[in-house]
């Protein structure tokens, strides 16, 4: 299943990992995506979306 907010589309970005040796090695950012109840389209439905869409009030949730 693909690691993409379905509000705002955020994804992983690639970085590196650095150690206290500075050994350097490669490593994924994960958007920290939860599955919320919304309204959408007057129809609620299950969405995968980022913790920042549901704090700024991007999703509507249902109840």
């Amino acid at each position: 299943m693909a690691r993409r907010c379905e509000i705002c589309d955020k994804g992983p970005v690639v970085g590196r990992t650095v150690s206290h040796a500075h050994n350097v090695g490669p490593r994924r950012f994960e958007p920290n995506l939860q599955t919320v109840r919304a309204v959408v389209n007057g129809a609620t439905k299950r969405i995968r979306v980022c913790t920042r869409c549901i704090r700024s009030r991007k999703v509507v949730k249902a109840a």
